[in-house]
C-alpha cells in the first residue's frame, strides 16, 4: 500500500508523461548507442570546497596543470539538478578518482600535478582531492535511479611518476625505461610511454611482493588486515600468480563490486599487452554479478560489465584490427565491447550521407556485434573538429545523429574554449567547464539548448545510435533508422537543411496513414498522409517519433 502511495506522489510531483519517458528511456537503454557524457573531474564543478588541497599539493603550477576543485561532490550536484537528464545523458565517464602522486613534476611545460586521474599513487584509496567513498556509492546510486550508467577510468600500464614524495615502484613491479619508440608491437609495449612515467610489467607472471611503501600506508590507515585478507581470497579464488597485473585486475574490480559501476574505460590499451584486457574484462564481469547478487534491487538489467578500450588512433575504417606495423591485434576479441573511435573527428568534415552511411555500413556488418565511440573533442586529442568552436551546431548535429556510441566531451555542448592562450599542451583543452555562460550568455543557453534537444531524441531512441540508417530523400536531406533487437523495435526519420517555415517530409512505408507523429525538436504534432507529413516550424530540422 505505501508503494502506492509513493507512486501517486511521485506521479502528481514529475508528471506521469515524464515518469513514463524516463521509463522508457531507461528501458531502451542500449550500450550501442549510448550517449556518454566524459568530463574530467577536477574541472567539471566543485562540489566541496574543503577537499581542494591535499598532501601539501602547495606549490604554484603551470597554468590549467594544477589542482582546481572540481569533485566527485560536483558531479553529483549536476545529476540531482537534471543537468544529464535535460543533455539527453545516459551515461557519465569521469577522468580516474583514484589516489594520485602526492608531488609534482615538470614536463617541459611547468610544474604538473595529477589532477587528471592518470598518475595512480595507490590503486585502493580514492584520491581526497576527488572525494570520499561516500561520495562515490551516493554517485553511483543517484545516477543509477535515473538510468544513468557510471563508467570509470581503469589505469593499469603505468604508475605515477617519481618524486620527492612519491618513490618510484619496486623493480620487480615496472621498469622505468626504455622510453617507448612507438614503431612495432613491443616499441609500444615493453617501454615507458615517457621519460619518469614507470610502465607496469604486465607481461611477467612472477610472483612480487606488495610494496613496502604500500603496506606501511595501510597500516597507518589501520585496513592492513583486511585488505590483505581480501588479496588471499582473490588468489585463492582465482589461482592467478601474484604477478603485478592481477594486484591492479584485482584492485579495480573492487569497485565493480562495491559500487556497482557499470563500465571501464581501459586507458593505454595498446601499451600493454592484448591477453591483459581479456583476463580483465573476465574479472569484471565476475565482480559486477557479485555486486547484482547483493544487490538485486538496484540492477538496471541483465548487461554483462562493459568495457571501452583506448586504442590511440584507432579508427572506425581498420575493423576489428588494430594495425602496429609488425603485427595486427584484434582487441573485441580480447575483452572489449566498444573501442573510441580516433576517426570521428576526420569524417565530421565531410557531409551528412557520407558519415552516416559508412558508419551504418561498417557496424552492421564487419562490427556487428561490437560498438565504436565517436567524438568531436576529448581531453588529450590536440586537432579536435572545431578547436574555435565556430561550429557547435555542426558538431552536435554530426556527433549525436551518427550512428555508433556518443562521447560528449564537457563543455561541447557550451562551447567551452579549447585554445587557452596561457596554457601548454594538452592543457589547453582542459579548461574549467563554463557554468556562467550556460546561465547567462543567450547564445551559449540556443547552443546548449540544441545539444540537449538532439541528445534527448538520441537517448529516446537506439534506432539513432545502433539501426540501420537509410536515405530517403536527399535534397532536402531526410532519412530513417530502424533498430530491432528481439525486445526493442524502434523508428524514427530525421530531416536536415530543410527550409524554415512549410515543409513536407517523406516516411514512405516505415508509418501507416493516419499514423500521429511528433517533432521532438519542435513539439509539434503531425499525421502521416500518404506516406508523407507536411509541417510548419522555425527550424531547419524535424525529428519525427511516433507517440
Amino acid at each position: 500500500m505505501m508503494k502506492n502511495y509513493i507512486l501517486m506522489a511521485i506521479c502528481a510531483l514529475f508528471g506521469v508523461s515524464e515518469l513514463q519517458a524516463q521509463q522508457k528511456a531507461k528501458d531502451n537503454f542500449v550500450w550501442e548507442a549510448a550517449n556518454v557524457y566524459f568530463l574530467l573531474t577536477d574541472r567539471f564543478n566543485n562540489g566541496d570546497k574543503s577537499n581542494d588541497i591535499n598532501f601539501g599539493r602547495t606549490e604554484t603550477p603551470a597554468p590549467l596543470r594544477g589542482f582546481q576543485g572540481g569533485d566527485i561532490r560536483g558531479i553529483i550536484q549536476k545529476i540531482d539538478e537534471g543537468y544529464f537528464d535535460r543533455l539527453g545523458i545516459n551515461a557519465i565517464w569521469f577522468t580516474p578518482v583514484l589516489e594520485q602522486i602526492h608531488g609534482g613534476v615538470d614536463e617541459g611545460t611547468g610544474l604538473s600535478f595529477g589532477f587528471h586521474g592518470y598518475w595512480t599513487r595507490d590503486w585502493t584509496a580514492l584520491d581526497p582531492n576527488f572525494g570520499t567513498e561516500q561520495d562515490l556509492a551516493e554517485l553511483v546510486s543517484k545516477a543509477h535511479s535515473r538510468g544513468i550508467r557510471i563508467i570509470m577510468d581503469a589505469v593499469i600500464n603505468h604508475t605515477g611518476p617519481v618524486t620527492e614524495k612519491d618513490p618510484v615502484w619496486p623493480a620487480d613491479w615496472v621498469r622505468t625505461g626504455p622510453q617507448c619508440d612507438y614503431k612495432t608491437f613491443e616499441g609500444n609495449t615493453a617501454c615507458t610511454l615517457v621519460a619518469n612515467l614507470p610502465d607496469i610489467k604486465t607481461e611477467s607472471d612472477a610472483p612480487v611482493e606488495l610494496p613496502a611503501a604500500l603496506i606501511a600506508k595501510w597500516k597507518s590507515e589501520g585496513r592492513y588486515e583486511a585488505e590483505m585478507k581480501s588479496l588471499e581470497e582473490f588468489f585463492t579464488r582465482t589461482g592467478y600468480p601474484r604477478a603485478p597485473r592481477f594486484y591492479i585486475i584485482k584492485w579495480l574490480t573492487d569497485y565493480i563490486a562495491k559500487y556497482g559501476i557499470d563500465a571501464y574505460r581501459a586507458d593505454t590499451v595498446k601499451h600493454t599487452e592484448e591477453s591483459v584486457w581479456g583476463e580483465f574484462k573476465s574479472q569484471c564481469n565476475y565482480a559486477f554479478q557479485q555486486w547484482k547478487k547483493s544487490n538485486p534491487n538496484s540492477v538496471l538489467n541483465d548487461d554483462e560489465f562493459y568495457l571501452i578500450a583506448e586504442v590511440y588512433n584507432y579508427g572506425i575504417s581498420s575493423g576489428t584490427d588494430f594495425d602496429f606495423g609488425d603485427r595486427k591485434v584484434n582487441y573485441f576479441e580480447n575483452g572489449f565491447n566498444s573501442m573510441i573511435n580516433f576517426e570521428f573527428k576526420y569524417d565530421a568534415q565531410k557531409d551528412y550521407e557520407h558519415i552516416f552511411s559508412k558508419y551504418s555500413k561498417k557496424l552492421n556488418n564487419e562490427l556487428e556485434y561490437y560498438a565504436i565511440m565517436n567524438y568531436v573533442s576529448s581531453h588529450d586529442d590536440g586537432s579536435p573538429f572545431d578547436a574555435n568552436r565556430k561550429k557547435p551546431y555542426e558538431s552536435a548535429t554530426k556527433l549525436l545523429l551518427s550512428p555508433g556510441m556518443s562521447q560528449v566531451y564537457y563543455g561541447d555542448e557550451s562551447a567551452r574554449l579549447l585554445v587557452a592562450d596561457e596554457a601548454q599542451g594538452d592543457a589547453k583543452l582542459r579548461t574549467p567547464m563554463n557554468w556562467d555562460a550556460t546561465a547567462n550568455d543567450s547564445e551559449t543557453k540556443k547552443i546548449l539548448e540544441h545539444w540537449q534537444k538532439l541528445g534527448q531524441f538520441r537517448k529516446n531512441h537506439p534506432a539513432v545510435g545502433a539501426g540501420i540508417h537509410k536515405r530517403l530523400r536527399q535534397s532536402p536531406y531526410v532519412f530513417s533508422r530502424g533498430y530491432d533487437d528481439g525486445t526493442i523495435s524502434d523508428r524514427v526519420i530525421i530531416a536536415l537543411d530543410l527550409p524554415k517555415g512549410e515543409k513536407e517530409i517523406p516516411v514512405e512505408s516505415l508509418f501507416a496513414t493516419g499514423t500521429i507523429l511528433r517533432d521532438a525538436y519542435s513539439g509539434k504534432e503531425v499525421k502521416v498522409r500518404r506516406d508523407r507529413v507536411v509541417i510548419d516550424t522555425e527550424f531547419d530540422i524535424v525529428l519525427l517519433e511516433k507517440l
